[in-house]
């Protein structure tokens, strides 16, 4: 069985005051919780100081972004090493609002992918369609782009430190969520993916979450999927209440 992992993308959202105060109530909410692994992305300003709030709890700390270099001259940029200094051990690449809104390739985020890899760090990688693609056809092709070049130089072995998120772009933000059939369907799919890059065993053991519009009302169906392993929340991570409840997901 795979371990559920939960995780929650606050985005450009909190002060570090209020990122604080989400994060102790979290703590607080998910106390002796140790079959989920639970994760939180703050921005960046608040990293550091939620890290050290839940130092020794079950939460880790995700940075929501990084650029694929040690160090040099790039302007407003944060790399993987400083995010691992900041108390992080995750971090989210590819995320849908970085590919639609900055234009970000899956060439870079496969680097970004691989420099995380390279600095002992652990990957939540983002793949979708658009409505679009979505409605033409193409969401086969898109995804099997984006996982195939995503996941390119990384290795069977390297697998175990990348978890996978499929977010459908038209459920991001929206309100509309993928049904459970249709997120079954494109995770299903995504299991193939890799089981043709690499091995059955790596496809079996690759956490696949769901990410988009997951909501305390909908997370049980969702996580009652064969291929469903857990979920990318965005809005409904704000809240601590409506986030506790994802977490404490009922089991089929």
């Amino acid at each position: 069985m795979r371990k559920p992992f939960i995780a929650g993308n606050w985005k450009l959202q909190k002060t570090v005051g209020e990122s604080l105060d989400l994060a102790a109530a979290l703590k607080q909410e998910t106390a002796g919780i140790d079959d989920i692994d639970i994760v939180i992305a703050p921005v960046y300003t608040s990293l550091t100081k939620v890290a050290d709030l839940l130092v020794g709890s079950n939460i880790s700390v995700a940075g929501q972004n990084c650029y694929p270099a040690a160090s040099g001259a790039f302007t407003g940029e944060v790399s993987p090493a400083l995010l691992k200094d900041a108390g992080c051990r995750y971090c989210i690449v590819g995320h849908s609002e970085r590919r639609q809104l900055f234009a970000e390739t899956d060439a870079f985020i496969n680097q970004k992918s691989r420099a995380l890899i390279d600095a002992g760090m652990g990957v939540i990688f983002c793949v979708g369609e658009t409505l679009e693609e979505r409605e033409s056809d193409q969401m086969y092709d898109v995804l099997t782009t984006q996982v195939r070049e995503g996941l390119k130089g990384i290795s069977a072995e390297e697998m175990q430190n990348l978890v996978v998120a499929y977010e459908p772009v038209w459920a991001i933000g929206t309100g509309k969520t993928a049904s459970d059939e249709q997120a079954e369907e494109a995770h299903a799919f995504i299991r193939g993916l890799l089981q043709g890059l690499y091995d059955e065993n790596v496809a079996e053991a690759t956490r696949i979450l769901y990410g988009g519009s997951v909501k305390p009302d909908n997370v049980d169906g969702l996580m009652a999927q064969q291929d469903i392993d857990g979920t990318l929340v965005g809005g409904a991570s704000l809240k601590a209440a409506d986030f506790a409840r994802i977490i404490h997901f009922k089991r089929g």
